[in-house]
């Protein structure tokens, strides 16, 4: 097995073994980073893995075609919308997914994202045909786990939470048991991560100087985006919540998203 994008195997990590393991997928738009747990213990990591590898494997060749005990791949989406469960209908799902302005090269997924809702979202027809070998039942929204962590913490009303990637930030804020807020944003630079921070607390009539920002992903204490952030945000922390156990090198928070894919199920 070669894989130049991988960050940490485990030294008692065996291929042979993958029927003992579960692959966790995690797909983005241009690219995707994976892990083997075995018993909710970390085996392998890899991220920004060329997304091409997906569909015609060369380098992962060995990786994307052992079996596994279980497959579990989060998907990006290009739009989406929350609709309770209570308004939810299988049958009404194409009249939901019409609010997305499905493209032709866009496939629609319709799931279940917590106790409360469903999500109908967009991913490109690329990405879906790369990974149906796998199975769509083993498909989720690609922040459900993390959602799915955060909502086993027991958060704050007080709180907004925050996963941060190269481009991308996600807002999740509860009011008591219940999403009331969930979105994305695709940002350039810190000024635009804090102006859309400052966005979904306008919406949600929070006050930045009373609330704590609950950052995870790609992000350490003292860089540009967490500097800026506290210019107008002074409550800020790290996000504690481990899902696996891992080694003392890889930080929960920036491991969060892909390793809370493991507690989706269909």
């Amino acid at each position: 097995m070669y894989d130049p994008n991988n960050n940490y195997t485990d030294n008692s990590f065996n291929l042979y073994q993958a029927y003992s393991y579960s692959l966790l997928l995690q797909v983005d738009l241009t690219s995707f980073s994976y892990a083997f747990v075995h018993q909710n213990r970390l085996m392998v990591y890899a991220q920004n893995c060329d997304l091409d590898e997906l569909a015609h494997p060369k380098q992962l060749s060995e990786i994307l075609t052992a079996t596994y005990l279980r497959v579990i791949i989060g998907l990006p989406a290009t739009g989406l919308t929350l609709v309770p469960k209570s308004l939810f209908r299988e049958r009404h799902a194409a009249d939901f997914a019409r609010l997305l302005d499905v493209r032709q090269d866009e496939k629609v997924f319709a799931q279940t994202l917590d106790a409360e809702n469903n999500i109908i979202y967009k991913t490109p027809e690329h990405i879906a045909s790369a990974v149906e070998k796998f199975g769509f039942g083993n498909t989720f929204y690609n922040a459900r786990g993390w959602i799915q962590a955060i909502t086993g913490s027991r958060p704050s009303s007080g709180s907004l939470y925050l996963d941060i990637s190269r481009a991308n930030v996600q807002f999740l804020y509860f009011q008591g048991k219940s999403i009331r807020f969930y979105n994305t944003f695709e940002f350039k630079n810190e000024e635009e991560l804090v102006y859309f921070t400052s966005f979904v607390c306008e919406e949600l009539n929070l006050k930045p100087k009373e609330t704590t920002l609950i950052l995870s992903g790609e992000v350490t204490i003292e860089d540009k985006n967490m500097k800026r952030l506290s210019d107008f945000f002074p409550k800020m922390e790290i996000n504690s919540i481990k899902v696996l156990e891992l080694p003392g090198q890889i930080p929960s928070h920036k491991f969060l998203s892909l390793s809370a894919l493991s507690l989706c199920e269909s």
